[in-house]
């Protein structure tokens, strides 16, 4: 009996130990969603007027059975760009498809680094009922754009 007593006893000291735990400031659940860093990226995703990637590294397509997926790799000037995405803007050529590198800049002030601590990826999924009648397909940054054709 007196074995179970004390392992029942630690028990108890154990879970009064870890719910003391919970109830600390600094690792409360509440505090670490309320903080300032979520705030700020609460705000950058629901700004709309993203910039444009500065320059545009490569372009690839690769084709899958439903269709076609695009994928850029985009050089910003900073670390720290984040939130990547190639969205479709308008043309006059129906024939070509058009996207914008699109990303959001660091919530603080980053390093430059080097060219590889950089790239930021971005990537999108394109049907056949979508590519009907695209012949070209064009992904524009602040400095460049690289553009990739169907045969």
């Amino acid at each position: 009996m007196d074995g179970r007593v004390r392992i029942g006893a630690a028990l108890l000291g154990l879970a009064a130990t870890l719910t003391a735990c919970g109830s600390s400031e600094r690792v409360s659940p509440m505090r670490i969603l309320d903080s300032p860093r979520d705030v700020a990226i609460r705000d950058a995703l629901a700004a709309s007027d993203r910039p444009n990637v500065a320059q545009v590294v490569s372009l690839s397509a690769a084709p899958t059975p439903s269709g076609l997926i695009v994928s850029a790799i985009g050089l910003p000037p900073t670390q720290g760009y984040w939130e990547a995405e190639l969205i479709e803007v308008p043309d006059a050529d129906p024939a070509a498809l058009v996207l914008d590198f699109k990303l959001l800049a660091p919530l603080a002030t980053e390093p430059v680094g080097t060219q590889r601590s950089r790239e930021v990826l971005a990537g999108r999924y394109f049907s056949r009922q979508d590519l009907a009648g695209v012949r070209s397909i064009v992904v524009r940054g602040e400095t460049n754009s690289r553009s990739v054709t169907r045969q």
